[in-house]
């Protein structure tokens, strides 16, 4: 029996959850500081608010040089599993979550006792 490689490149929350909570928290954020906390580039972030604008979760609307964002409310998950839920109680959760203490984070395979 092949033994299988642990994968760490995924996370629970994906870029667009992460970019939908934080344009809900400050419609008015530049791509730049969405790019940075996401540690995406900034490209990256432009693919994937036009995802979510194309799919209607979120509309776009020029103030002078900046733009200015509104979720659309609701909303429901895509996938099928989760289709009849709307996505607003995560993207609020997301929201509250507060900002990490400062210093280094847990080692992968360290576990929090909760």
């Amino acid at each position: 029996m092949e033994t299988v490689g642990t994968r760490t490149s995924w996370t629970f929350v994906t870029h667009h959850a992460r970019i939908l909570a934080m344009l809900l928290g400050d419609p008015e954020l530049r791509m730049r500081d969405m790019a940075e906390t996401c540690q995406i580039t900034e490209r990256a972030v432009r693919s994937v608010i036009a995802d979510l604008e194309g799919a209607g979760y979120l509309t776009r609307v020029r103030h002078g040089r900046r733009n200015h964002y509104q979720v659309t409310g609701g909303t429901r998950f895509r996938h099928s599993a989760e289709g009849p839920h709307e996505i607003a109680p995560l993207i609020r959760l997301l929201t509250e979550l507060e900002p990490p203490a400062p210093g280094p984070l847990p080692a992968p395979g360290q576990h929090s006792p909760y």
